[in-house]
């Protein structure tokens, strides 16, 4: 791995197809026996390539792990969509390829966002996870991240706890 050119940019619309083989490979990975099977497959089959040309043109940030080869990873983020938390900025997703995960480019991701954000004048940040999906709240915990919020969300018919997680 030491040989590979790592990058974090901003993605572009040629990255779409790379954009959903990740969210795909990441999501079955964290969300297989959390969220039920029939749901998770609807979730996965609405984010093609299409989906991602759209969310790209819509102006959000969203910025890819580029390892040379290819995308590896993406996080979207940028103003804090819930007002009754107490942050600026928001990450909305966070996912690396299953066999990128645990090498540090998480971590990396999220430092390179929260620098961007804190350029952005957004100093607080708040990021949701699934209370189910153990390894990304200790992902969050690892990093600092104070749990705030929790709320129950519908999916597939029934109702999953997210924790908000805040930085800064």
């Amino acid at each position: 791995m030491s040989d590979l050119l790592v990058s974090i940019r901003h993605a572009k619309p040629t990255d779409a197809p790379a954009l959903a083989k990740v969210f795909d490979a990441a999501w079955r990975e964290a969300y297989q026996g959390i969220i039920p099977g029939v749901a998770l497959e609807k979730m996965l089959a609405r984010r093609g390539p299409r989906w991602w040309r759209s969310t790209l043109s819509r102006g959000r940030p969203l910025a890819v792990l580029d390892i040379g080869q290819g995308v590896a990873g993406y996080v979207s983020y940028g103003r804090c969509r819930d007002r009754a938390l107490p942050a600026g900025g928001e990450i909305d997703e966070l996912y690396l390829a299953p066999e990128y995960q645990g090498l540090g480019f998480g971590r990396r991701l999220f430092k390179a966002v929260r620098n961007d954000l804190r350029d952005r004048d957004m100093e607080r940040v708040a990021v949701w996870a699934l209370a189910d999906n153990a390894r990304a709240c200790a992902f969050y915990e690892g990093l600092g991240g104070r749990s705030i919020a929790r709320v129950d969300e519908r999916i597939g018919g029934i109702p999953l706890a997210k924790i908000a997680y805040l930085f800064g």
